[in-house]
């Protein structure tokens, strides 16, 4: 997967200045620039997710697949598959625990959508190309229904433990709350706002920023609902 060039209008200044810097839908949707076919294609993957069984609280609300890459001067050439991990440092109700998830598609990492959000984090958190970077690729789809409650980051406020997090609102259904809180190291509250329309994005530098995202509840809790993401992670090494 090759690089391309996209035009930065001040994303990096203000994740420079305030260690997050948050992309609008429409703008998110200009970036990736890609017609609303291979949209339609990436977001319909998300209904092929397989269940997360390693939620410590019991709960069956999270489904999720996973990848990994090596990123260098820009192109992503995929790992085999392998295990996710954090320590309970960072995740202290999931941690300290090698988790397997299901392969994310080769189709849907083949996807111009998909492409055009790597080239992007790639030009942003590596903006001169001068070393190689480990990235993870997650696709969360969290379920709120009568008889539970979806929680989208159990574990609170926190860091993931790596460089730099890219996190992309892909489609939000029949769901209220799930709004994004932002605070410094100590866990000082720095602001909050909703990923509310598909494109929506928030990037952060995980050495200066916790983020947390609240619960989400139905709307409507005779129907289904669910709000799904994509987190892309890049820590330095490769």
């Amino acid at each position: 997967m090759d690089n391309g060039i996209f035009l930065d209008t001040g994303i990096s200044a203000d994740l420079s200045r305030g260690g997050f810097a948050r992309v609008g839908g429409n703008e998110m949707r200009d970036i990736v620039g890609v017609d609303g076919a291979a949209w339609a294609l990436f977001s319909d993957s998300w209904n092929d997710l397989g269940p997360d069984l390693y939620m410590a609280d019991g709960g069956r609300y999270r489904r999720r697949r996973h990848a990994a890459f090596r990123c260098e001067q820009g192109h992503f050439a995929r790992k085999p598959h392998q295990p996710h991990y954090q320590s309970r440092d960072y995740n202290p109700l999931n941690g300290d625990v090698q988790r397997w998830f299901d392969a994310v598609h080769q189709q849907v990492v083949d996807n111009p959508v998909m492409r055009a959000i790597f080239t992007f984090c790639a030009q942003i958190f590596d903006a001169d190309g001068a070393q190689p970077w480990h990235v993870e690729m997650h696709q969360f789809r969290i379920e709120t229904q009568q008889d539970h409650v979806g929680r989208p980051t159990p574990e609170g406020l926190h860091r993931d433990g790596v460089d730099w997090v890219f996190v992309m609102l892909v489609e939000r259904r029949n769901v209220r709350e799930g709004v994004t809180r932002i605070g410094s190291p100590d866990g000082e509250p720095l602001g909050e706002f909703t990923l509310a329309r598909p494109g929506d994005a928030v990037l952060i530098d995980d050495h200066r920023i916790l983020h947390g995202v609240t619960e989400i509840h139905a709307v409507d809790p005779d129907h289904p609902a669910w709000r799904d993401a994509l987190v892309v992670t890049f820590a330095k090494g490769g």
